[in-house]
Order: structure tokens, then sequence, then C-alpha cells
């Protein structure tokens, strides 16, 4: 991988606002383990019945060891604590701001779907991280490396990769849009790892 693009994927807003959270020393009040309890509840419930929509209420009564409404609206409300889409805006880059656009959403279930999202996808995400080489050759490729970290995480995780409409990790749109230096909308980005989430498909 290229020191440059080691650089920008390191310095990309959706993993400033991962490290700084998760990063965390301090056990005590820790926001990130709140997080991480929900996140994890939404995706057991996925993965035992994708066909059953998720409430506040499931979410809450699956939540270990104890969840409850006050600390579901604090991870995942419109006035959530270190939301992913604060940090978005935060950022005010104009790929930011496109990725805070699609992914602000006015349902905190939804909102919270999307966050788990890229909490799932990370050690993937990581992974890819190492061995990113940057654009393809063709005009406007998703690069082999990301494409094959997308689709290792949804072949593990299915509902989750299907909720929200195929929606991708935000994280994998942001990587995709700095790949290629610019030259790619984060809409457009979305959109074609949406096609490959839902094709399975090289796109």
């Amino acid at each position: 991988m290229s020191t440059e693009i080691s650089e920008d994927l390191a310095r990309a807003a959706i993993a400033g606002w991962y490290g700084r959270l998760a990063g965390n020393p301090c056990t005590q009040r820790n926001h990130w383990q709140t997080k991480t309890m929900y996140y994890r509840a939404v995706a057991e419930l996925l993965a035992a019945r994708p066909d059953r929509p998720l409430t506040w209420k499931t979410i809450v009564g699956a939540t270990r060891p104890r969840g409850c409404r006050s600390t579901f609206y604090e991870v995942a409300g419109q006035h959530a604590r270190h939301g992913m889409v604060g940090d978005l805006i935060a950022d005010g880059s104009l790929r930011s701001h496109e990725i805070a656009m699609r992914y602000g959403r006015p349902g905190p279930v939804e909102q919270l779907i999307d966050e788990t999202k890229v909490w799932s996808f990370w050690p993937y995400r990581q992974r890819f991280v190492e061995v990113a080489t940057g654009q393809g050759e063709n005009a406007d490729p998703v690069p082999a490396e990301l494409r094959d970290a997308l689709l290792a995480w949804a072949r593990v995780n299915p509902a989750l990769a299907a909720a929200n409409a195929y929606r991708p990790p935000a994280c994998a749109v942001e990587d995709l849009a700095l790949l290629h230096g610019g030259r790619l909308a984060a809409t457009r980005a979305e959109s074609r790892l949406t096609d490959a989430l839902r094709h399975g498909q090289p796109v």
C-alpha cells in the first residue's frame, strides 16, 4: 500500500470517530461499551429473525447485560451522544457532508443499524486497509480489495448486510471515495457498493 493511500484512509472521518470512541482507555462511563451492547443486540436480532422488523423495544429487550430506553436514545436518537453522522458533519468536507446526508436517518432504529454495520465491518475494513492499493485500471471500479472485504463481511452477516435496503457500511463508502482521490462522489460510491452487496458480484 502506498504511503499516501495509507494516510488518507487513516485520516478518514469515520476512522477518526471509531478510533476516538473505541480507543477510550477509561473503563468507567465508557460510551463505546454502551454503544457496542446495542450494536451486538441489533446484529443478533437480525441474524436470528431477519424477517422481523426491529423496534427500539425489541432492541432494548435483547441488549445485554441490561438495556433501557434512556441509554438506547443516548446511542441512537436525534440527540445521541457521539453519533457517527455528527462527526461527519463536524469534519466539514464535501465528501463527509454527502455521506452525512445519505446516512442521516430520521429514525433511531435505522440509524443504529447503520452504525452497527460500521462496527461489524470494522475488522474487515482493517484488513482491507493493510492491503489497499488504490484505484484500479478502470475509470470507476470498486477495487478488488474493498469488494472482497465487503463481500466476506456480507457472507458472515447476510441479514445485517441486507438491512436498510443493502446500504453499505458508511466507512466503506468513505474509503471508496478516498481511494478515487475526490473523483468519485460519495453518492456514487454508495451506489456501487450497494450493487455489490445486492448481487454479490464484482461491479
